[in-house]
This record gives C-alpha cells, sequence and structure tokens, in this order.
C-alpha cells in the first residue's frame, strides 16, 4: 500500500516553510491559530485540484492573496513536494503555483518523479508543463502515461472529510441520490445511499457493524429506515427509528453530536477497500460526548491498520486515547507555522503521573493550549 511520506510546503496560508513527515498515525495538536487547519486545507486545495476544480477552490477561500503565505508581495507562489513509497520505490509530485493576474494561482511548473529502491541512478522529472490552471496530471494520464495515472490514483487517495456542518441546510440532512454511493463525499452529502449500498449489499456484516457502533454512542438508535422515494425511486432521505418506538424519525431529529458521530463511524467502518489511503479530519471531536469520543479514537486506531490518519484537535480528553509517538505538534513562530514531533525521552518522566492530554494541557511540549 502506497504511503505519503513527506511533506515539504512552502508558501501556503501559515506556512511559511515546512517539512512534515507522517507515520501511520497522525495527530496535530497546537494553540488556535498554529496552523493545524493550514495544513489540512492544503489536503483539501489537492481534492479540489484533482477534481478539476483548483479555481473554483481558490475563488471560495478569499482568492490567491488569501491562500499565498502574507499575500503576494510577501510571498509570489506555493511550493509543494509530496513524497509517496510504494512497494517499488518512492514517488514524487512536485508543484509550484505562482500568483497570476485576477488574483488567482497557475501552475508554474507541475512534475513527476519515480525513484526505484536501490537505484543510485536519479531520475528526470516527467515535466507537466506551465502556465496551466488546472492540473495536467489527468490529462497526461489518459494518453498512457504511467507515472501520470500512478500519481491519479495516489492523490486521489488522500481525502480530507469536514462534517462541521450540521445545520438545518446541511447537505447530510438532504435528499441524496440512490446511486451516489461509490465513495463517502467529504461532507457525508451522500450518507443514505453509502449506507444503503451497504445494507443491501451482498454481505450486510459491515453495515450491522456500524449500526451496533451507532447504538454505543446512541443507545436509543435501533436502525435506519432507507427507503428509494420521489420519481423514479432515486431520493434516499437518512431516516431512521427509535427503540421502543413506531414512529418514524427523519435527519433533521438527530441532535449536531449524534449525526457527526454517524459520519465518522460510517467513514471509518466502512469496507477497508474503499477506506482512502489517507484520512484528513478537523477536529472530529466537535459536539461529541466523551464517551463518544472513546469510540470514535478507537475506530481512528482500527483504521490506522489500513490506511494513514491525519487528524487536528484542540481536545485534550481525546489526545489521551493515542501514543506520544502518534503526536505532531504544530507552534505559531515568526517564521511561521513549525510542525514537529515531541522528544520522546522529555515526556517519559511527565507521562509516568500524567496522560499525554494533561502533558499537553501543562504546556510541557510546545504548541499547548494556551
Amino acid at each position: 500500500m502506497a504511503r505519503l511520506t513527506r511533506l515539504k510546503l512552502h508558501g501556503y496560508k501559515s506556512i511559511k516553510e515546512a517539512t512534515i513527515e507522517f507515520s501511520s498515525m497522525n495527530v496535530l495538536i497546537g494553540a488556535n491559530g498554529a496552523g493545524k487547519s493550514s495544513l489540512v486545507s492544503f489536503f483539501r486545495l489537492l481534492n479540489e485540484m484533482m477534481g478539476a476544480r483548483l479555481q473554483e477552490f481558490i475563488g471560495q477561500h478569499g482568492r490567491a492573496h488569501s491562500l499565498l503565505h502574507h499575500g503576494p508581495k510577501r510571498t509570489p507562489q506555493i511550493e509543494a513536494t509530496l513524497e509517496f513509497e510504494t512497494d517499488t520505490g518512492t514517488s514524487v509530485y512536485d508543484a509550484r503555483w505562482f500568483y497570476a493576474a485576477g488574483d488567482t494561482l497557475g501552475f508554474a511548473s507541475e512534475s513527476l518523479r519515480f525513484v526505484r529502491t536501490g537505484s543510485s541512478i536519479l531520475p528526470n522529472a516527467v515535466s507537466l508543463g506551465a502556465g496551466h490552471f488546472e492540473t495536467r496530471i489527468h490529462e497526461e494520464a489518459n494518453q498512457g502515461q504511467a507515472n501520470a495515472k500512478v500519481f491519479r490514483h495516489l492523490l486521489n487517495t488522500c481525502r480530507v472529510y469536514h462534517f462541521h456542518d450540521t445545520s438545518a441546510t446541511a447537505r447530510v440532512r438532504q435528499a441524496g441520490y440512490v446511486n451516489n454511493h461509490s465513495l463517502l463525499m467529504y461532507d457525508a452529502a451522500n450518507l443514505a445511499p453509502f449506507l444503503y449500498h451497504l445494507k443491501e449489499g451482498p454481505d450486510t456484516s459491515i453495515y450491522r457493524r456500524i449500526v451496533k457502533t451507532i447504538q454505543l454512542v446512541a443507545p436509543f438508535f435501533e436502525d435506519f429506515d432507507l427507503k428509494p422515494e420521489g420519481p423514479g425511486g432515486k431520493d434516499l432521505l437518512l431516516n431512521w427509528r427509535e427503540k421502543g418506538s413506531d414512529q418514524l424519525f427523519g435527519p433533521h431529529q438527530l441532535s449536531d453530536g449524534t449525526l457527526r458521530a454517524i459520519c465518522l463511524i460510517t467513514l471509518l467502518l466502512q469496507p477497508t477497500e474503499t477506506l482512502p489511503a489517507l484520512i484528513i479530519v478537523d477536529e472530529p471531536e466537535l459536539g461529541l460526548h466523551p464517551y463518544a469520543l472513546n469510540v470514535i479514537a478507537a475506530l481512528f486506531q482500527k483504521a490506522a491498520a489500513h490506511s494513514q490518519v491525519l487528524i487536528s484537535t484542540q481536545s485534550s480528553t481525546f489526545l489521551d486515547h493515542f501514543q506520544p509517538e502518534d503526536v505532531i505538534v504544530v507552534d505559531r513562530t515568526k517564521q511561521g507555522s513549525m510542525f514537529k514531533r515531541p522528544d520522546p525521552e522529555q515526556l517519559e518522566a511527565w507521562l509516568e503521573e500524567y496522560s499525554l492530554g494533561e502533558v499537553w494541557e501543562k504546556n510541557v511540549v510546545a504548541g499547548g493550549p494556551h
């Protein structure tokens, strides 16, 4: 399985210059404004870029001057290098985005490299050109370029999920198209079709496991009641039933915290073959009861056996469920956001008396919640 091992990022939001090493489990901690969300946002940019929506992303996030570190006068371009470890070597994607007229970003360069394990010969990068405004990976892949096909897959399997919007107008509370079930969407807009597909498929064990896990955090919950409705039976609402009641409830009758828990449980318990290679979630603890945090943390640990996990958190209670080696401390300095792993020797004595979350609260490691 391919894994993201290193990201070098220059000039993006609060990140002036950073090199970040990734393992199976990666938990970002740091004070408000330290730069955790900047890193998550960069992966969201990659998601939109791979969907040919880079320009749309730039427009929706304050235009280019809001993405460039301290604006285009200080930082005229963003640079990124992503390194993926595969069974046969290391695949490297390099990109530079320059500030362009109209307060947008265009590609100053875009290239792909593959370094075979054990080889002493440095390969020539495959250039995808310059001056374009959407990635050319798809174009090259469709023409049969082998490296482009690999990178299209690698970058498409780094997925950001954001389940914060649980308002009355949130897409997860609306009807979804019944056949939109291949991948869980970033905001769980297709949660009902996704669950319906698991429930009606040949193997219902995963669906039953999801329901039983939801019951751990919401004991009143009995099951979903998923029935296609509307013209042609193409619409699905996230209807559900409560234990001891014959009333049918709709998605608008789920509390915000319960709905977020359902989204996270479904994401993390889905079939391993559909799990993204890298799962990225910003503040998964939002609105969850402490017991629900226990369940969700255990599910993240389980998912990390099959995928990489990158989460950011502000919760010391949630942090208690992870190991010091899982942690990446984010600290904001005059040089921008800094990312580093804590020193195990520095923490060893503290962890004999305190939990990891308590050590963070005491600001023993940089980036404490002050």
